[in-house]
């Protein structure tokens, strides 16, 4: 890899998590890590462009068919991959399909551009992702040895402390806050050899845990608002992302931000 070297086009492919969830704009729309990452580099490059493919709820499977071969026929200078996250938290999961799955995305887009990015995603504590732990430990596990293998970048954000802080989670637990969503983008622009703006893994000050009644109360608010429509989805193979069409789907000019 290049030391600070220039990106002139970001290609962002994957599922809610690169689509931005739940770091929400005024006007309602998802900003994200992608979108913050694609901000700070047309900042340092004039005519950059960026198209972010990732759709919510989508699957390895979804991901090869829908966005491998349209980000792969772009020949971007960066492209990032984040997938397979939502086949291990599916109640029943072949994980050597994706294995296969991941590879052959991997496959094709390694060749297809400057630099490929993969990720080792975050994940918060708690009961729930417990029983996923070892299915997302055997996919991070895949994730390292296909970056060996094709010269890809890993961003490990599971093993940052800084990104288990509930704090830094949405009311669904599943989503990254917006400051969340920018020490993502600061971890990619430190892997990719830029110059740190700041410590992405400094830790949130320490604050009083909430008392026993409010935790209930958010598990309630929780469970009914959340997780009970997650699990129905799980249940009946539905997505939250079916019809769903990209925020953005063509490789175009991307400005920076010129509002705060």
């Amino acid at each position: 890899m290049e030391i600070n070297a220039t990106y002139n086009s970001f290609v962002a492919l994957g599922d809610s998590f690169t689509e931005g969830m739940s770091d929400l704009r005024p006007d309602g729309s998802y900003r994200g890590w992608a979108d913050v990452l694609a901000d700070r580099l047309a900042t340092r490059t004039p005519g950059f462009r960026y198209a972010n493919l990732a759709v919510r709820g989508k699957l390895i499977g979804q991901i090869v068919d829908e966005q491998v071969d349209t980000a792969a026929a772009m020949k971007a200078d960066l492209v990032t991959l984040v997938g397979g996250l939502n086949d291990t938290l599916r109640p029943k999961v072949d994980m050597g399909r994706v294995r296969g799955l991941l590879t052959e995305a991997v496959e094709r887009l390694a060749p297809s551009c400057g630099q490929l990015v993969l990720m080792r995603s975050p994940g918060r504590n708690g009961p729930v992702m417990e029983r996923f732990r070892p299915r997302m430990e055997e996919l991070f596990t895949h994730i390292d040895e296909l970056a060996a293998r094709h010269g890809a970048l890993v961003v490990d954000l599971y093993g940052a402390p800084s990104l288990g802080d509930p704090r830094l989670w949405d009311v669904d637990r599943l989503h990254l806050t917006a400051d969340g969503h920018r020490r993502v983008a600061e971890a990619v622009w430190q892997a990719l050899g830029l110059a740190p703006e700041e410590d992405w893994q400094t830790p949130l000050p320490p604050s009083l845990p909430p008392g026993w009644t409010s935790r209930r109360l958010a598990d309630a608010r929780f469970a009914r608002q959340h997780l009970g429509p997650w699990i129905g989805r799980r249940l009946t193979g539905r997505s939250s992302g079916d019809g769903r069409a990209p925020k953005r789907p063509d490789l175009a000019p991307h400005e920076p931000p010129t509002g705060p």
